[in-house]
């Protein structure tokens, strides 16, 4: 029997949350006002919408609420947590399906989410929402489509757009941004297509962070790294833009600022399985000029040769986001996965040399549709409690570190 893989860390609970383990990435942890820690999950696809997971003591999770989806054909990537208020990102597998929007709910009793609003995105060429950013209470930063929004082609169906949800029950949009010619009526000629993995020119993470609150930190799948001004929020302008895409296979996913060191991590996403669509990596830039994001190094992982024939995908995902909160934050070590790579943890205090000092992989979760453990998303809480979820069928691993960060 295979056996989970570890080094500098220590699982110490695991939940396949009620035999519905495949969870998306949204991980929030709500601090809730009886003193309750509560670990809210985004499923990655139907039937299951989110859970709600008490760990108040980590080493003794338990789910305390399991949602559902009203159909197959729509899922909840994408969840975040501020306060009493949780927002869920809905999106469809076709165009013009529903529910596409954003659902805000009152999580004050957790055990009984009540819906406060919904704001629809659907459209005809819309698919709503992939992905969501709300850290402030006010705010909500997401990828999605719209009903007037009109991409010249469909692949670049979700843009950047912002919402004020100040009065949570009325949100109303106050900015919308998208990749220069991209939809219907621009100026700007059509972006080239990538020759070999076209997966579009369409927002993905859309991360905007306390300190520098004039700026949203974009991965564009292939259009790459973009940082935005957001200062005039109703007239976001593109003031950095990196993208290797060709010849590196695309799908940005992810743009994490380390402010105090004029770094970005980038990280591009795993969308094929058995490596076909190799490199997928972690890539440090060089951000003391927006204008001028330069590469420096990449995060050391496995071989491919080791990994790509596990099963299932292998390469970069997502990382520990630094949002505010109750949330571990450091501008050195990184916290990524790497799907069937599991989880790896790099100290960046060289950004020229990164070095990895942790990793996890567990051994292949029973009831998975590959046969390896495909490791997703993952949040560290200001404890330094380690939180990382499977794709399709592992659920929820609680793990520690065995050497100081």
């Amino acid at each position: 029997m295979a056996q989970d893989e570890l080094h500098n860390m220590r699982v110490i609970a695991h939940d396949r949350l009620a035999e519905f383990g495949g969870v998306g990435e949204g991980m929030s942890l709500q601090c809730a006002r009886d003193g309750r820690r509560i670990l809210w999950l985004a499923h990655e696809s139907a039937p299951k919408n989110f859970t709600g997971v008490d760990v108040t003591d980590p080493r003794r999770p338990r789910v305390i609420v399991q949602t559902e989806l009203p159909h197959r054909t729509v899922r909840s990537n994408s969840l975040e947590v501020t306060g009493d208020i949780m927002a869920v990102a809905y999106q469809t597998a076709l165009p013009g399906q529903t529910p596409a929007g954003i659902e805000l709910f009152d999580i004050s009793t957790p055990e009984t989410p009540k819906r406060i609003s919904y704001f629809d995105c659907s459209g005809p060429q819309s698919r709503g929402v992939h992905q969501l950013w709300f850290v402030d209470g006010k705010t909500i930063h997401f990828s999605g489509g719209a009903a007037d929004f009109h991409p010249r082609n469909q692949r670049d169906d979700q843009c950047y757009r912002c919402l004020d949800v100040s009065n949570p029950s009325q949100p109303r949009e106050i900015g919308r941004w998208w990749y220069p010619g991209t939809a219907e009526g621009d100026s700007a000629a059509p972006p080239p297509r990538h020759p070999r993995f076209d997966s579009g020119f369409r927002a993905h993470n859309t991360n905007v962070y306390p300190e520098r609150p004039d700026r949203a930190y974009l991965g564009y799948l292939d259009g790459g790294s973009i940082i935005l001004d957001i200062s005039d929020i109703a007239r976001p302008r593109m003031v950095g833009h990196w993208n290797p895409h060709p010849p590196f296979p695309g799908f940005t996913h992810t743009t994490l600022p380390l402010f105090s060191r004029n770094l970005l991590v980038v990280t591009d996403e795993c969308v094929k399985d058995d490596g076909e669509d190799w490199p997928k990596l972690g890539w440090i830039l060089d951000a003391r000029m927006e204008q001028n994001l330069v590469p420096i190094a990449t995060l050391p992982v496995p071989p491919v040769e080791d990994q790509a024939h596990r099963g299932g995908r292998y390469g970069a995902h997502n990382m520990h986001e630094n949002r505010p909160g109750p949330a571990y934050r450091s501008d050195t070590i990184i916290f990524s996965t790497w799907f069937n790579g599991g989880l790896r943890v790099h100290d960046t205090a060289n950004p020229f040399q990164p070095q990895e000092i942790a990793s996890f992989i567990p051994e292949p979760p029973q009831g998975s549709r590959v046969p390896s453990a495909q490791i997703n998303d993952v949040y560290v809480d200001e404890n330094q409690m380690v939180y990382a979820v499977d794709r399709f069928a592992g659920g929820l691993y609680v793990l520690e570190m065995t050497v100081p960060i």
